[in-house]
C-alpha cells in the first residue's frame, strides 16, 4: 500500500539526497526536483559525526564512501598562539562509544556518492532544472506547480518536502516569511595539497585554532591527499551570492601574524584562492503547519557551523521522517506533524549551542584564559562526554 505513495522533495542536496534515499529504504515512491540544471561538485570539507554516520550505513552507503573518507583521531584544540589547550578523543574509541564511526569528508564525494544511489534506485525519479513555484494542500495529497525552463507545469503527489536550503521556496509557500538572521561572520573555505603542509598539520585530526575575533579550522580529506582549512572571521555585511571568491590578503587582514603562531599563518597563506560564504541560522521557534507538507535541514532550522552539526541534522531529519511517514501512508499530515514534533527540541538545542560557541570560541583576553582553563580542566574524555547527547543520537 505504502508503495504506491509518491513523495515530492523540492531540493537535491545532502538532506534531499538523504530523505530520498531513506523513504525509499521504507517503500515509498519519491519524486526528487531540484532547479540546478546539473548538479555541481562544489563546497569544502564536511566533518560527518557517528549521529549521522550511522544513517548513511544504514542506507547501504559504507562502501561507496570508505574511499574517500578519513577517520580522525582526535579534535585538537589550541590557542592562536598555538598552546594546545584540549583534546577531544574520537578515532576508534569514538567508534567504539558510539557504535558508528566520526568521518571527515570532501562535500563533493558525500553528495557524488548519495547521487549515485538516488539515481540507481527504482523508486527514486531526479529531475533537474526543475524549481517548485508554488504548491497547494489538498484532501489527497499536494499540488505542486514546478518550472522548466519557460513552462510551469502541475505535479500532484502524497506530500511536499522543502529540503531547499537556507532559501527555501517551499518554506515561503507554508507562511514561514521571517529571514535567515545573518551571524556578521563568514567563513572562508579552500583546498591545499597536503605535501605542502607540514607533518603535524597534516595528521587525521581536526586541529581548530581559537582567537579573539575569529578561528581556523583544518583537517585533511580526500583520504588525506588534501587539507580543507575553514577560517572564520567577523564580516560586517553580507557578501553577494552564496558562495563567492575572495583574495589571500582579505583573509590575511582577518588573521594578523602578530596574533596568530607561525604554523597557523602557515596555514592560512597557502591557498592562492578563497571562497567565501556568509553564515546565516534562524532563532528556534515553533512551526505551525498544515497539510502535507514539511521542511528538512536548513530550510527548517538554519545553524551556525560551530558545532559541526548542520550536514548532521539535516541527514537526521531525513531518517526521522521516513521512519514517520512509512508506517501511516494514509495520514501523511499528520506524521509530518510527529516528525516536526520530534525533531524540533533537538534541532533547536543545537542552534544554540552553536550561537553559544561562536561566543567562546572568539573570546578575546582575559576571558579567553578562562575558557582555555575550563576546557583544559575537563580532561579529555569529559570533554568528549559532553558530546555524547549528539554523538550518540539514534534514530530510534
Amino acid at each position: 500500500m505504502s508503495a504506491a505513495r509518491t513523495i515530492i522533495v523540492a531540493g537535491a542536496g545532502i538532506g534531499g539526497l538523504t530523505a530520498a534515499l531513506a523513504l525509499a529504504q521504507k517503500g515509498l515512491r519519491v519524486a526528487l526536483l531540484d532547479k540546478a540544471e546539473k548538479l555541481e561538485q562544489t563546497g569544502a570539507g564536511i566533518q560527518l559525526s557517528p549521529n549521522a554516520t550511522r544513517v548513511l550505513i544504514g542506507l547501504g552507503l559504507r562502501a561507496a564512501l570508505l574511499p574517500s573518507i578519513v577517520v580522525p583521531e582526535a579534535v585538537v584544540i589550541r590557542t592562536a598562539r598555538g598552546r594546545d589547550v584540549a583534546r577531544l578523543p574520537l578515532g576508534k574509541g569514538a567508534a567504539a562509544r558510539y557504535g558508528a564511526p566520526y568521518w571527515i569528508i570532501h562535500r563533493a564525494d558525500l553528495q557524488a556518492a548519495l547521487l549515485a544511489a538516488a539515481t540507481a534506485h527504482p523508486d527514486i525519479t531526479l529531475t533537474l532544472g526543475a524549481a517548485v513555484e508554488a504548491c497547494a494542500t489538498q484532501s489527497d495529497g499536494v499540488a505542486v506547480q514546478v518550472r522548466r525552463g519557460d513552462g510551469v507545469s502541475e505535479m500532484r503527489g502524497d506530500a511536499l518536502v522543502g529540503a531547499d536550503g537556507l532559501w527555501s521556496r517551499v518554506r515561503t509557500l507554508v507562511g514561514e516569511t521571517d529571514m535567515p538572521r545573518f551571524g556578521r561572520r563568514a567563513a572562508w573555505r579552500a583546498l591545499v595539497p597536503a605535501d605542502r603542509v607540514a607533518p603535524e598539520l597534516r595528521a587525521p585530526a581536526i586541529q581548530l585554532w581559537l582567537g579573539a575575533g575569529a578561528h581556523l579550522v583544518h583537517y585533511p580529506v580526500k583520504t588525506g591527499a588534501m587539507i580543507n582549512i575553514v577560517a572564520i572571521a567577523r564580516d560586517e555585511a553580507p557578501s553577494a551570492g552564496w558562495s563567492t571568491a575572495a583574495t589571500p590578503a582579505e583573509v590575511l587582514a582577518r588573521f594578523p601574524r602578530e596574533r596568530w603562531a607561525r604554523a597557523a599563518h602557515d596555514v592560512l597563506s597557502m591557498p592562492a584562492q578563497w571562497l567565501k560564504w556568509p553564515l546565516y541560522d534562524r532563532a528556534p521557534r515553533p512551526l505551525h503547519r498544515k497539510g502535507a507538507v514539511t521542511l528538512l535541514g536548513d530550510a527548517a532550522h538554519p545553524m551556525l557551523p560551530f558545532v559541526a552539526q548542520g550536514a548532521a541534522m539535516a541527514i537526521e531529519d531525513a531518517a526521522v521522517l521516513a521512519a514517520l511517514l512509512a508506517p501511516v501512508p494514509d495520514d501523511l499530515a499528520a506524521a509530518m506533524r510527529r516528525y516536526e514534533q520530534a525533531r524540533a527540541p533537538r534541532t533547536a538545542r543545537v542552534q544554540r549551542v552553536a550561537r553559544r560557541n561562536d561566543t567562546i570560541y572568539h573570546l578575546a583576553w582575559p576571558a579567553s584564559a578562562l575558557r582555555d582553563l575550563a576546557m583544559g580542566g575537563l580532561g579529555n574524555a569529559r570533554l568528549r562526554g559532553q558530546h555524547d547527547w549528539i554523538y550518540g543520537w539514534r534514530p530510534d
